[in-house]
């Protein structure tokens, strides 16, 4: 079909050219007449006249060129001529630029010029090309390079195409009509300036009557009016472009367009049911929720927001209701406790709203919508209720064991009114001080208090019901422990100062506070005085500054160092409670020499350390400490004099075994790890009949008689361990051949295992003077000295003795 397009063409272009004439004459230019043109050249002939050259004749300064050419041969495109060209082949035409000699070529003795490919316009609209005619025996140009243009016909050869496929788009619901909904865009490729090929009509293939499209600028929009999203949410719509302006004959491309409504808040929220029912236990929690109820809304995201409110109820201030933004559910919550004997259901009225409603739609439907909720309250078998919250008891410090300190009441809220009974939590009360009737309540005490060591105690009342023990309640029972004048006042501080030995009377050298662990409720208040039995010899008097304080003076005009270097001033404390506390405190005073100006200068040794901040307990602290260091010393000093001089018998000292083995004593070898067996003590029966003194020989122990101790029953279990061992020491004493073991070493045999074999001469089977004593050399510096004695011999041939 497009080669008969492209044939149709050729022959209207023929029919054009031919009507207009002859086409290669009337496009012809020649050097005379008004179309010439004459160019002069640069040089002069010999008759000085100037040399003039005619410009070439061409056919056409313009080609034109059909794309897509389908035909056999070579498409012929046009031809050159010049004025100069006789026709007697004495002239070249030659062709440069774009595609010469590629894409085309060219007749250089006729000047024809022809395509040698399929040419497509829009790969390349023109062709821009040179030409020249050139002598063909010398090769040089009879005129000046000329340049032409060679442009391609456009056909129809390209449909349109959307710049996207599919699109994507979406528009409110409920939109008025003729709302734009968005613009589609085609591009064809073929040549707009020419024909109709790239003239694009848009049309709407797929999609009707909700949508439309506009033929020539490609915009959607809505053909029907408020199109409702809750019954049709998504459309998809197909938009055809065709060229030719939508002519027969023309091409075309489609496109999808998806079309998504949008939500608006046109849908009022709707409660499933009029009615709805709940039940709650009594024992639920105040902020715990007891009903879930929820409307639905056809609208979605925050157009399907809402929210719930109690618009009445049978309970006033008893429930609260709230929205779950996640679900869009209603949550009611109690405000209150529930009492299943006081109320046994509630009626609440639930409204529900949009939460942002759209003023558009509030003509059509109502917005809100209301249900009754019922809430049926089920019993529970309840722990004992306290009349109160906590308890706060007091009691004095010197009251008697027994005492009533207060009491509790608890009661069973259920119906039943079952009995309760009351208990310590001990866990709060681990020293047992307190108990409580179980049957009252009562509070008493078990352990006298101290309200120095402890002013509050905090204990915890369980009440238990009776029917149902599990069912149990705990209450804080903090009793204050009040005070009584118990304690007497002291000084606050530890006192201690000197006195100059030419001080005068009444003066002041210290003053001294006191402190008392009683707390009165009018604050303390101290007396402070000299003890009754020193008041009449006294060398200080106390002043009571009536502030509690006390000042400590002197009575006389000087006091010799010599003489007494120490006084000890006895002070009496007294409080002003009832019953009255007092006691005597001791004031060291310390003589000192001191100058005219009173600055001390030489007193006794416990003084000046005073006088530096030590006390005597310090000082003692410290000389101890020095002589615990210097005896250190000394004892480390004469273990390594000790060591040095000694070696010890066990080097290592990870070399321990079950049993102790002495080796100061000849005994059994290494192996001899049962010669005392701790054992037999704790178990005597399980005496091992074929056990064997490792301390006598085995060829010369006689077969040992087994002696079975009988304990009493009382002991069997836990021995007496004194008992037993005297009985086996009597055993042992009556055995001749076993001796005792501690007091005897046998030493005629080493024992198994040992590498030195036995040390006795009784059983040796030959004399002294075989027996070769050589490798005693061997031994060390240490046996040097036997070495010589009896490895070596004299020169008659007999050892030394």
């Amino acid at each position: 079909m497009l080669r008969g397009r492209t044939v149709l063409l050729l022959l209207v272009l023929w029919a054009y050219l031919c009507s207009h004439g002859d086409g290669l004459r009337a496009l012809k230019r020649t050097t005379g007449g008004r179309r010439g043109v004459a160019l002069t050249l640069t040089g002069q002939d010999a008759n000085g006249v100037p040399l003039r050259r005619s410009k070439r004749g061409w056919m056409w300064n313009q080609f034109f060129l059909l794309e897509e050419y389908t035909g056999l041969d070579n498409q012929y495109v046009g031809k050159l001529h010049s004025d100069g060209d006789r026709g007697d082949g004495s002239i070249r035409y030659v062709l440069t630029g774009d595609g010469a000699g590629t894409l085309f070529i060219i007749d250089e003795n006729s000047g024809d010029i022809h395509a040698t490919k399929r040419l497509d316009r829009e790969e390349k609209a023109y062709y821009t090309l040179r030409a020249k005619a050139v002598n063909r025996i010398t090769n040089t140009s009879l005129e000046g390079e000329s340049e032409f243009i060679i442009k391609i016909h456009d056909i129809n050869d390209n449909e349109p195409k959307f710049t996207k496929d599919p699109y994507f788009t979406h528009v409110p619901e409920m939109s008025p009509l003729g709302t734009v909904v968005m613009q589609v865009t085609a591009t064809d490729a073929d040549d707009a300036t020419y024909g109709n090929s790239a003239r694009v009509v848009y049309s709407i293939l797929q999609g009707q009557p909700y949508f439309s499209v506009d033929p020539n600028t490609g915009v959607i929009k809505t053909a029907l009016p408020n199109m409702d999203r809750e019954t049709k949410e998504n459309y998809v719509v197909v938009i055809q472009a065709k060229d030719m302006a939508g002519q027969m004959g023309g091409l075309s491309g489609t496109t999808t367009v998806s079309i998504t409504l949008s939500d608006v808040n046109d849908n009022p929220p709707r409660f499933p049911k009029s009615l709805y029912e709940f039940k709650a236990p009594e024992s639920s929690e105040p902020g715990s929720t007891v009903a879930v109820l929820r409307a639905t809304d056809a609208d979605i995201g925050r157009n399907a927001e809402m929210n719930y409110r109690i618009t009445s109820s049978d309970g006033p201030a008893m429930f609260d209701i709230s929205t779950n933004r996640s679900t869009q559910e209603g949550v009611i919550t109690l405000r209150k406790p529930l009492d299943f004997e006081r109320k046994r259901s509630y009626t609440l009225r639930i409204q529900v709203e949009n939460s942002n409603p759209d003023p558009r739609f509030l003509r059509y439907a109502a917005t809100t919508d209301e249900a009754t909720v019922k809430l049926i309250v089920e019993d529970v078998d309840e722990p004992p209720v306290f009349d109160r919250v906590s308890y706060v008891m007091e009691v004095k410090e010197d009251s008697a064991v027994g005492t009533i300190v207060g009491s509790v009441s608890a009661t069973d809220p259920d119906s039943s009114r079952s009995p309760v009974r009351y208990s310590i939590d001990r866990r709060t009360d681990m020293d047992r001080v307190f108990n409580v009737h179980p049957g009252n309540g009562s509070v008493f005490m078990l352990r006298t208090l101290d309200r120095e060591e402890n002013p509050w105690h905090n204990i915890s009342v369980i009440a238990t019901e009776f029917n149902n023990p599990r069912l149990i309640s705990r209450i804080p029972v903090d009793i204050r422990v009040l005070d009584v004048n118990d304690n007497a006042p002291t000084f606050a501080a530890y006192y201690e100062t000197f006195v100059c030995e030419n001080t005068k009377a009444n003066q002041r050298i210290q003053t001294v506070s006191a402190k008392d662990a009683d707390e009165p409720i009018g604050g303390h208040r101290f007396f402070f005085s000299l003890a009754h039995e020193v008041s009449g010899k006294a060398n200080f008097t106390v002043r009571d500054n009536k502030d509690n304080t006390a000042g400590i003076l002197t009575r006389r005009n000087s006091y010799s160092r010599l003489q007494r270097s120490t006084y000890l001033v006895p002070v009496v404390i007294s409080d002003g409670d009832f019953p009255m506390q007092s006691s005597t405190n001791t004031l060291t005073v310390r003589v000192c020499t001191c100058d005219r100006e009173g600055n001390m200068q030489l007193c006794n040794q416990e003084a000046l350390v005073l006088t530096a901040g030590l006390s005597t307990g310090a000082l003692m602290a410290i000389i101890i400490c020095v002589l615990i260091l210097l005896l250190i010393v000394v004892l480390f000093a004469v273990l390594r004099r000790q060591q040095r001089k000694k070696e010890p018998l066990i080097i290592s000292k990870e070399d321990v075994r079950d049993n102790v083995v002495s080796y100061n004593d000849e005994g059994g070898g290494e192996e001899d790890t049962q010669a005392f067996d701790i054992g037999t003590l704790r178990n005597p029966e399980a005496i091992e009949e074929t056990k064997q003194r490792r301390d006598i020989k085995p060829e010369t122990l006689n077969p040992p008689v087994r002696r079975t101790v009988v304990l009493p029953p009382a002991y069997r279990d836990n021995s007496d361990v004194r008992e037993f061992i005297n009985q086996r020491l009597q055993d042992n004493d009556q055995d001749p051949t076993a001796p005792p073991y501690d007091s005897l070493a046998t030493y005629a045999y080493e024992g198994s295992g040992s590498v030195a074999e036995s040390l006795s001469s009784l059983g040796s089977v030959t004399t002294e003077g075989d027996q070769d004593y050589n490798y005693l050399s061997e031994w060390g510096p240490r046996f040097r000295k036997l070495a010589d004695m009896y490895g070596g011999e004299d020169s008659d041939g007999y050892r030394d003795s």
